[in-house]
């Protein structure tokens, strides 16, 4: 039963938590219920059995348990009598099962980790802490940054909210585009995660993805857009590699390396024609840049037939519309697949001397990789050891080892 509550936690707490937001208006608030409902699951769940809807359940479990504490803390702070009136009233009004028709808490939640009353850096942190359940420290290591930092956002974002009385909404029609970049930005990192676990156990973090794929089909009904468009064709057409990405022991595939049979053909499909609609726009965002990357890649019958000069065209656009020392790394990949793995080093070497990248793995690892190309033996083991350093994730760091692995055993 422990499991099954732990895996139900993983897959609808964050939408829990955004449904006890909206119903109690305060995130702290939500987040204490949050902690309360799996508490109370964890005592009678073993007793009464899984209730057949489980995130009702969870909800008016919170729901009650935040109106009993408000209820017994208005004896001692009379400030507190007005909360409880505006919300022990409806709790009869609320009919449980019409919680399966609330679809977008969780954009309402993004949105509101995306005000513009806040910092660009809270806006993050508040979304991966609140929308994809990161801890401080994920979230730190993410973003190279102390984890009492990203605290001290987080507290002080929350604070805002509370002070200016941000109503828990959408915003209207008038106001989507101007905060649309921020929340793409943020349903992107959602993806991200959840396609490439930054660490655990498992590569892949399947709720994330698909939730991040729907906040965006959501997006895309209420603001059809170019932008959101290319961003849900990129989404689309890499999670249509999820099945191949592992192997039968969870094990780490890479790209070339994969099955690609088991490509998910029909999100390829859809992908595909979302990124022609995009794509006839004046103006490209670098979503969609990166979706016409994803496609080439997907439209690559063998490893060997890639167009790798077109894709490195789209990464010297990506580079200039956007400059990032990932997307130079992405490039110097794809240019040492064209001109060889000795202009790639070069190229990736630069990106590491400037400094950016010091600590990220998969710099590290791409390095690696270049250098075993190349037969330089010992300089490769040692740049796999340190991608394994900076790697917190366990099939990545496997892969690693195995690599490593592979080169003792070849220089034996």
């Amino acid at each position: 039963m422990e499991r099954v509550i732990e895996e139900i936690y993983r897959a609808q707490s964050r939408r829990v938590l955004a449904t006890l937001i909206r119903l109690l208006g305060d995130f702290d608030r939500a987040e204490e219920a949050l902690h309360d409902a799996f508490a109370a699951a964890a005592r009678t769940w073993p007793r009464d059995g899984v209730p057949a809807n489980t995130f009702a359940w969870l909800v008016s479990a919170g729901r009650f348990r935040a109106i009993d504490h408000i209820r017994k803390r208005t004896r001692f702070d009379a400030s507190l009598r007005d909360i409880e009136d505006s919300l022990y009233p409806q709790i009869d009004e609320m009919e449980i099962g019409d919680m399966d028709t609330i679809h977008d808490d969780m954009l309402r939640l993004i949105f509101i980790c995306c005000h513009p009353i806040l910092t660009g850096e809270a806006q993050i942190a508040m979304a991966l802490r609140e929308v994809c359940g990161l801890t401080t420290e994920e979230i730190a290591h993410a973003f190279l940054v102390p984890a009492p930092t990203v605290a001290q956002r987080i507290v002080r974002a929350k604070s805002k909210i509370r002070a200016a009385g941000i109503p828990y909404e959408v915003p209207s029609r008038g106001e989507l585009p101007d905060r649309l970049d921020r929340v793409l930005h943020v349903i992107y990192l959602v993806f991200n995660e959840g396609y490439s676990a930054s660490s655990g156990e498992q590569i892949i973090r399947t709720d994330l993805v698909l939730e991040a794929i729907r906040l965006a089909r959501l997006l895309a009904d209420l603001l059809p857009h170019p932008d959101i468009s290319g961003l849900l064709a990129l989404m689309l057409l890499q999670d249509s590699r999820r099945l191949a990405r592992r192997g039968v022991d969870g094990e780490l595939v890479l790209l070339a390396d994969q099955d690609r049979a088991r490509w998910d053909h029909q999100k390829i499909a859809e992908g595909q024609q979302l990124l022609g609609k995009a794509m006839t726009h004046e103006e490209i965002s670098v979503y969609t840049l990166q979706a016409a990357i994803a496609a080439e890649h997907a439209r690559a019958p063998t490893p060997d037939e890639t167009d790798w000069r077109r894709i490195a065209s789209y990464y010297e656009l990506l580079v200039s519309a956007q400059p990032s020392p990932i997307a130079e790394l992405n490039r110097a990949v794809a240019v040492a697949m064209i001109d060889g793995p000795t202009e790639g080093l070069r190229l990736i070497d630069a990106i590491l001397q400037a400094g950016e990248l010091g600590s990220y793995h998969l710099a590290h690892s791409a390095r690696a990789d270049l250098l075993r190309r190349l037969g330089r033996d010992e300089e490769a083991m040692a740049a796999y050891q340190t991608a394994l350093s900076f790697c917190r994730q366990a099939p990545e760091q496997a892969f690693l080892r195995k690599r490593m692995s592979e080169l003792s055993t070849a220089k034996g």
